[in-house]
């Protein structure tokens, strides 16, 4: 089910969706496959981050807004660019907090957001049996806790994840209309 959201500004020459939720709601493989079938460059925000915030995150400590602040900056670099080159682009970003979301939109029109709303027990489920990921199952409650869902005034859609990630890139872009969205049959 997705619930839509309006597009409060100026039509972009190019469109970067970021696929947002908790660990283990699906961003990457979600964002990958949205990619894939738009046929759009795809990037996971995990690539970017410091390998300090990694290791704070492995050894079991949440990360704080001082820690994510550089991380953000690095990524909304990065859509900077791809607007620049013209590129459409599907990012996986965490981004819980509307100041994050924000941090990410700021100066970048192209900027749209897929919050994936999953149930508490598939969460748990998924981070139980997830192997080599530096993101412990033990922060989850911090990530919910950190969680501000988008908000009805922030571009993008809400999906509430129960089908597999190809069903859910289907409806990510049957409810997202926006201009240069090109998707491929």
């Amino acid at each position: 089910m997705v619930a839509s959201r309006p597009l409060p500004y100026p039509p972009a020459t190019t469109v970067t969706v970021v696929v947002m939720g908790v660990s283990g709601s699906g961003k990457s493989t979600v964002g990958a496959e949205l990619a894939a079938r738009l046929g759009w460059r795809f990037a996971d925000g995990d690539d970017f981050m410091p390998a300090a915030n990694v290791e704070k995150m492995h050894s079991g400590h949440p990360l704080t807004d001082d820690d994510r602040r550089p991380w953000l900056d690095t990524l909304a670099r990065w859509v900077g660019e791809r607007e620049a080159a013209g590129d459409d682009t599907v990012l996986a970003c965490s981004a819980l907090r509307r100041r994050y979301r924000d941090r990410l939109r700021s100066g970048h029109p192209s900027v749209v957001f897929c919050d994936l709303d999953v149930d508490r027990g598939v969460l748990d489920r998924r981070l139980q049996n997830r192997t080599g990921h530096f993101m412990p199952a033990s922060l989850l409650a911090s990530q919910l806790a950190t969680l501000e869902p988008l908000q009805p005034d922030e571009p993008g859609v809400v999906v509430h994840v129960s089908d597999p990630p190809g069903d859910v890139a289907a409806e990510v872009i049957a409810a997202l209309t926006l201009p240069g969205a090109r998707p491929q049959q």
